[in-house]
């Protein structure tokens, strides 16, 4: 043979061999995989076998072990794992293998003795530890993971005591008491893993329908409370559950008790106090903030809780709907006397802005109103957003009292100099608004396209409303006349002249009985009798809407608000929750579902958790 071509020939095979080797394995690979796919476990042992002798890999290893299960060659899955664990002394994980197939193939006492030595054979090494662990949890071999755990702990001596992977096997095996009792542990460890063990607790307690964990949960808090008094980590987590469950006066008890214990400042009491106002809970509120200021005008947190004090009282009065004249006249008196204690101030601004919204709107008082704000805007030193925010009341009062134009004005102001933030999307609002007053609907119209991309959820809705009004009673007719009747009629609610409101709505009803505009004429009668407490016509709107206009876009709104009525004011629960029902039902996509679904699930509950009772340390 010519040697150019022997040598041509050998550095072909050299180069060819490897390839075609490759493409062997790939289809062998491939064969095996399909075949164990199909449950052909017989053809796809013989391949796992072929593919395991040449690569030795973790994947083709646990591929074989498992045909062999399933065709219960119990042998040969023996042989294969002892194999592994003597080349791999170091990684007892094979051991939890071997123990799994003694099980299936009967032989309950090897698996026993299995598991135990490979326990005991331990070595003090977290990792190792860790592993074997969680190869018994592969297999749902929880006391085994368990006894791992536990021995890698005294092993260890302390120095990682595996808390939050014993709560977690104890949570499996529904051992609730002995899990709370882990996380507990790990906080008097180390008072850091606070959140971690939080985060935990947020998955596990739930679902919880009759409170029993939340209650061991307490339970256990209150006692390690009394067992370590200096540390501030099992108060902090008792406060924590109180708020999960929405007990803001069981958090106030305790955060009262470690704000004197450890002499602090108030700081936990006025958060509490800022999320209880938010979730409606005024009475703690008050108490939070009145506790605050009880520490004395030298707390650096007095004059905020004096201020918050009264917007809560506000909130309070106004927010229930069932405030009284001398309600009102109290509410101003507390601003009166705050505002001269602490004076009119670029940090009291606020106080002053909310005083005159009372005196306009609720005492009808709109002068003084006006001037207070006008005062305030001369405050020196006050911040270019507290001034954004007073320049907005004052053209809502200025709205209030027909001088539209001065409002219009105000906004624009407001609006050009907060472009990109929700302060200058508000304006912008109700500038619109002002725009929709007048009857220049095109204007408005734009103005609202452009607002339904707000991040703020709430502007973003009432521009989508307020767009939905304009675009669903226009172009239908040659007129738009039934609108601007419309309009006037909103302007005029807004302006607290109900009864003038009442007699255009009337009269735009009786004057076109069949356009689409009458679903948003018994909307806007049920807010003015619900503002006058006339509640019975109120829900007589609103059964209207939900009855002749069920399938059009204020039929979720009109079903909402009559739950919240029939729930709140009118005390009929039943007929409030299968409204709420109906919400979630019929009417998926509704803005109110959150709400609606939380609050069903609230009365639906038959078995209300009973309190652990509350504690207060000296």
């Amino acid at each position: 043979m010519n040697v150019k071509v022997l040598i041509l020939s050998l550095v072909v095979l050299f180069f060819t061999t490897p390839l075609f080797v490759n493409a062997q394995e790939t289809t062998d690979q491939e064969l095996a995989s399909e075949y164990y796919s199909n449950k052909e476990y017989s053809k796809a042992v013989v391949y796992y076998q072929k593919l395991f002798n040449k690569t030795p890999n973790q994947l083709f290893y646990s591929k074989l072990l498992n045909c062999f299960i399933e065709l219960e060659e119990y042998k040969n899955g023996e042989k294969l794992v002892k194999k592994q664990i003597k080349n791999n002394p170091f990684d007892p994980s094979y051991n939890a293998d071997l123990a799994n197939l003694y099980k299936v193939s009967g032989k309950e006492n090897d698996a026993k003795q299995t598991i135990d030595k490979a326990i005991k054979q331990l070595i003090p090494n977290q990792q190792v530890i860790n592993e074997l662990a969680m190869a018994f949890m592969r297999y749902q071999e929880l006391d085994a993971a368990l006894a791992t755990y536990l021995h890698g702990r005294k092993l260890l001596k302390g120095s990682y005591p595996f808390n939050f992977e014993l709560a977690q096997i104890y949570n499996l095996k529904g051992d609730t008491k002995a899990m709370i009792d882990e996380y507990i542990d790990i906080l008097a460890y180390q008072e850091l893993y606070i959140q971690s063990v939080q985060n935990a607790l947020q998955t596990v307690l739930y679902p919880d329908d009759d409170g029993a964990k939340k209650s061991m949960l307490k339970t256990t808090l209150l006692k390690s409370i009394q067992r370590y008094p200096d540390k501030k980590v099992f108060s902090e987590m008792l406060i924590w559950v109180y708020i999960q469950e929405e007990n803001y006066k069981g958090a106030m008890i305790q955060a009262k008790a470690l704000d004197k214990r450890f002499k602090e400042q108030g700081d936990r009491l006025m958060a509490l106090a800022q999320l209880s106002a938010s979730n409606d809970d005024y009475e703690t509120a008050i108490s939070s903030y009145q506790y605050v200021i009880g520490k004395g005008s030298d707390n650096y947190n007095y004059i905020s809780a004096k201020m918050e004090l009264v917007n809560v009282y506000n909130h309070k009065i106004i927010n229930t709907q069932n405030y009284t004249e001398e309600d009102l006249l109290g509410l101003e008196r507390n601003y009166l006397s705050t505002i001269n204690e602490l004076g009119k101030t670029a940090a009291t601004s606020k106080l002053l802005t909310g005083l005159a919204h009372l005196q306009a709107f609720y005492l009808h008082q709109a002068d003084k109103a006006i001037n207070l704000l006008q005062e305030t805007l001369k405050i020196p030193g006050l911040k270019a957003h507290d001034a954004a925010e007073a320049k907005i009341e004052l053209a809502d009062v200025y709205l209030f009292t027909g001088e539209i134009w001065e409002a219009s004005l105000l906004y624009s102001q407001v609006e050009k100099a907060y472009k990109y933030d929700e302060l200058g999307e508000r304006a912008k609002f109700k500038n619109a608004r002002i725009s929709f007053y007048t009857g220049d609907f095109a204007w408005a119209k734009a103005q609202l396209n452009v607002l339904k991309a707000s991040t703020s959820k709430l502007i973003a809705n009432d521009a989508m409303q307020l767009s939905i009004l304009i675009t669903d009673n226009i172009g239908i007719d040659t007129t738009e006349a039934p609108l601007l009747i419309y309009a006037k009629a909103d302007l005029l609610a807004y302006q607290n002249k109900y009864k003038e409101a009442m007699q255009v709505l009337d009269s735009l009803q009786t004057t076109f009985p069949l356009h689409t505009i009458n679903d948003d004429i018994l909307f806007k009668k049920f807010q003015i009798n619900y503002e006058l407490k006339n509640y019975e016509e109120a829900v007589k709107n609103l059964e209207a809407i939900v009855d002749d206009y069920g399938y059009d876009i204020l039929a979720d709104d009109a079903i909402y608000n009559l739950a919240l009525m029939f729930d709140n004011i009118l005390n009929q629960k039943e007929r409030a929750k299968n409204l709420y029902k109906r919400l979630l039902f019929d009417f998926q996509d509704s803005i109110y579902g959150v709400d609606a679904r939380r609050r069903y699930r609230e009365m639906e509950k038959t078995n209300p958790e009973k309190e652990v009772l509350e504690f207060e340390a000296n």
